[in-house]
């Protein structure tokens, strides 16, 4: 079995390393010192930088102008952007457009695609429901009015969602099915209510008051929900997986030119032990998440590359290997920037060093879309529905 990388998978990295080589994790104010939000925008000089090297439409088709890639040259690029801390909507805009490639109508897809790939539509994804706590779908009801559907409900800590040109809402429809409505910002019956992430950045409770969305602005496949949350889980690792990987980077560079009693802090037991440790926590991360993203790669039949149905020979559905990677993403980060501020000392929390900045984006992917917990009970009952041959 080959577990290398693709070419294009490869061009896709080089490409990210190019764009984001100009940016700082310091290139805007820090979290620890600025009240609110870090900024009033994404950072939209990079956001074009991104479009002009054809990474927003990394994964469309290429009849829309697309590379027409998969997830995992997704999650390679994410990993890049996460070591800088870029402030960009790409998980989000990626993600939706990719759900109304797959499940919009042409229409929809024409309006809306060719246009992202340019950079010139932001897309946002409501993922936390009311609270942060329970599916984000039953947070809003979708009722028919006709050919139009009508939305209701309230959507907490929608990221960049006060910056995005559309939103990608989901909603039920009180008979057990959830289904997905692409919307503009501004359309009427839609408040935004600034909040901001532990990060520094703006997110926003949206609330719908008899918010109307046409049908071809509807994606109502079954599975189209579970699909969309399975990718933005699994991007979310890969930005996790980012930020640990810059933070052990900056832990090693500290650790071994901090000298002690004459010796760099490296070379004493305790601190090797624990970096090697946390060395093991990346590795993990990673290994997880690109089997996540190698499964989400495949069709939505669940089917590998030779057409064998992934689940026939014993397999969990794709939703295992992402709760794998999730429990993995979310206790790993959170393990490498505690250690990070450990072995750093009083030096770690000084704001004008960025470790304090990845520890605030650590804290906030660990919670994106559930902690661990939440993904090792949904393992649980995947196994106990699925008994592994």
């Amino acid at each position: 079995m080959d577990f290398t990388f693709t070419e294009e998978q490869r061009a896709a990295v080089e490409a990210a390393k190019a764009v984001f080589s100009s940016t700082t994790p310091d290139a805007v104010p820090s979290p620890a010192l600025t009240p609110g939000a870090v900024a009033e925008d994404i950072d939209r000089a990079l956001w074009r930088r991104l479009a002009d090297a054809d990474l927003l439409g990394l994964i469309l088709d290429p009849r829309y102008g697309g590379s027409g890639l998969d997830p995992l040259a997704l999650c390679l690029v994410l990993r890049e952007s996460a070591k800088v801390l870029a402030r960009v909507p790409l998980l989000e805009t990626a993600a939706a457009a990719l759900a109304v490639q797959r499940y919009g109508t042409p229409e929809l897809c024409a309006a809306v695609l060719p246009r992202a790939a340019r950079g010139d539509l932001v897309l946002t994804v409501a993922t936390a429901g009311r609270t942060g706590h329970g599916p984000a779908e039953l947070a809003v009801q979708a009722r028919r009015d006709g050919a139009d559907w009508v939305l209701d409900g309230v959507q907490t800590a929608v990221p960049w969602a006060a910056d995005a040109d559309l939103l990608l809402i989901p909603a039920h429809t009180g008979a057990g099915r959830a289904l997905l409505a692409l919307v503009p910002r501004d359309r009427a019956g839609i408040g935004l209510d600034e909040q901001v992430s532990t990060s520094g950045e703006r997110l926003a409770e949206v609330r719908l008051d008899a918010v109307r969305a046409a049908g071809h602005e509807v994606l109502d496949t079954d599975g189209a929900w579970d699909w969309l949350r399975a990718l933005l889980t699994t991007g979310t690792c890969a930005l996790a997986l980012g930020v640990g990987t810059a933070v052990l980077g900056l832990t090693s560079s500290y650790t071994s030119t901090r000298e002690q009693f004459g010796h760099p802090l490296a070379t004493f037991q305790a601190v090797a032990v624990q970096t090697a440790d946390r060395y093991i926590d990346l590795r993990a991360m990673e290994a997880t998440l690109w089997q996540a993203a190698w499964r989400l790669s495949q069709d939505e039949k669940g089917t590998d590359e030779k057409g064998t149905d992934a689940t026939a020979n014993g397999a969990l559905p794709v939703a295992g290997d992402v709760a794998v990677a999730k429990m993995w993403a979310a206790d790993g980060v959170r393990r490498v920037v505690q250690t990070a501020q450990h072995l750093h000392g009083g030096f770690g929390a000084v704001t004008d060093y960025p470790l304090h900045r990845y520890h605030a984006w650590a804290k906030h992917l660990e919670l994106s879309l559930g902690p661990a917990a939440a993904h090792e009970e949904q393992l649980g009952e995947l196994l106990a529905a699925h008994p592994l041959a």
